[in-house]
This record gives C-alpha cells, structure tokens and sequence, in this order.
C-alpha cells in the first residue's frame, strides 16, 4: 500500500472529541456540589479569556455548596460576573474575595434545561468528530489526486475514516443518554 493516511492521528482527534465531550459532561451537576462544575467557565482577566481555575481555587466545603476563592481581589467581579454569565443557573454570594455558591435542588424544570446543555456539548463533540473526518477525506482525495494511492485505495481507506467516526459518534451517543438518565433521576 503506498502513502494513505495516518490512522492513529485520526483516532487518535477523534478520541480526542470524545473527551473533550466526557470533560463537559463532569461539568453539568446532578444533584452534587463538584469543583468540576466550573469547569466550563471562562473569566476576563488580564485582557485575555482564561479558564476560571487560573485566577481562582475552586473547593467544596460542603455536598451543596462550592467556594471559590479569588486570588486577586481585583478580579472578584469578573468572576461573579462570569459565574452569573455561564448558563449553569448559579448566584454566587461574594464574600470579600470569595465567592459562595450554594447549589439548589434541581427542580423538573432546570433538569430538562441541562439535559438540552448536555445535547449542545453532544453536538459539538459530533461536530468535532465529523470536521476530523472531513480533514481526512481531503488528505485521502489529495494522496489519490497525487498518484500516492489508488482509487481502489482511496475508497478502502475512506470507508475506514468513515467507520472511525461512526465509532465515535457512538461513544458520544451513549455518554449523552448515560448522562440524561443521571439528570433526570429524581
């Protein structure tokens, strides 16, 4: 077989989208306090966009409450404000540089809004896992169009890229429902 592909570095993306979507899903609460939660969100600081945990430690003193302590107090407003900002459904309680969040039971309603997150993160992850199988169909067609490969090649070969991702959207498909019955346990 000449040039081709290399599938490893396509599994290896794919897996990656996976990932990426397990990562998201820790950070939508069932019920449970979790430093995991805040994961998601993203704070202005320092003229730039960095991950919460990058200017603050995040803790759970108790099961339904998270602490957040900010290290410069200049930045205790951003944070609140990209708390409130994130779509998670949080009021944190500033506290000097801490912020308090207390998490509320989850009623019927805000657990079918994070199932609707979860299906979001979904369809990101598919997204990603597709845009990774498009970059391979392109490299396959560029090897053909070369002469690296032959035609014959290039569809054995596209059909495995396909198979991948099939694979992979699987996966993602079974974590969602996983996680929508964990929501949506009462």
């Amino acid at each position: 077989m000449a040039e081709g592909i290399d599938f490893k570095d396509l599994k290896r993306r794919m897996e990656g989208a996976a990932t990426a979507f397990q990562h998201d899903l820790a950070s939508l609460r069932t019920g449970r306090a979790s430093a995991n939660l805040l994961d998601p969100i993203q704070v202005e600081a320092y003229g730039a966009s960095m991950p919460i945990n990058q200017v603050a430690t995040i803790s759970v003193p108790e099961p339904r409450m998270i602490s957040v302590a900010v290290w410069d107090q200049g930045m205790v407003q951003a944070v609140d404000k990209a708390i409130r900002e994130s779509n998670l459904g949080f009021n944190p309680i500033v506290d000097g540089a801490t912020l308090r969040i207390p998490l509320p039971e989850l009623n019927e309603e805000r657990r079918k809004e994070l199932v609707k997150i979860a299906h979001q993160y979904a369809e990101n992850a598919r997204i990603a896992a597709r845009h990774v199988r498009r970059d391979g169909m392109e490299h396959l067609k560029k090897a053909e169009k070369d002469g690296e490969i032959s035609q014959d090649e290039l569809h054995g070969q596209s059909d495995r890229v396909q198979k991948m991702t099939d694979e992979t959207i699987t996966v993602i498909d079974k974590l969602l429902v996983e996680k929508e019955a964990e929501i949506m346990q009462v």
